[in-house]
């Protein structure tokens, strides 16, 4: 089981986010994380991975144009995402600079894929992901952590409860 921690960085603090996220899903045992810039990933890591977690500075209130262009380039493969998971996360350079209007726009796409969307657990944020101002700090690292690690825990227990997710929910 694998889970893909797909972001876009310009400045680099996403890309910190994005590590910190991928250290809590290597805390599950039996789940792998590959973790990928949106210049890099390709189709068949996307559709081969259990889950998604994806993360975009704020451009105007939504995702990076280049976190759209991977959503968008890979709309044919969408029924093959039915049934995974998916998770988002987001940095801005302000408090109040649209980090949660950005994760609905992750969480629109994953929507529209097909998939079975998961925020912060309650002993995060209990919210639509994990965000941040500027670098991770160090509440920042915890709740991205449990978010990776909260992640990597359903994947495993859908992969339990109803077979390989690679084609969506078993059929009856």
């Amino acid at each position: 089981m694998r889970i893909l921690v797909l972001y876009h960085s310009k400045g680099g603090n996403t890309r910190k986010l994005a590590d910190v996220i991928a250290r809590g899903v290597k805390e599950v045992e039996g789940v792998t994380v590959l973790l990928r810039n949106c210049n890099e990933v390709t189709e068949e890591e996307f559709v081969n991975s259990e889950g998604i977690i994806a993360g975009s500075p704020v451009y105007f209130g939504g995702m990076a144009a280049e976190l759209k262009g991977v959503f968008d380039a890979f709309i044919g493969v969408r029924k093959k995402m039915e049934g995974k998971i998916g998770a988002a996360f987001a940095t801005s350079g302000d408090a109040t600079g649209g980090k949660e209007t950005t994760m609905m726009s992750i969480i629109h796409a994953f929507l529209i894929y097909g998939m079975i969307i998961v925020g912060d657990p309650m002993s995060a944020t209990g919210h639509y992901g994990v965000a941040c101002v500027g670098a991770p700090d160090a509440k920042t690292e915890k709740n991205g952590i449990e978010l990776g690690r909260r992640v990597a825990e359903l994947v495993k227990k859908m992969e339990y409860k109803q077979g390989p997710l690679n084609n969506g929910f078993a059929k009856a």
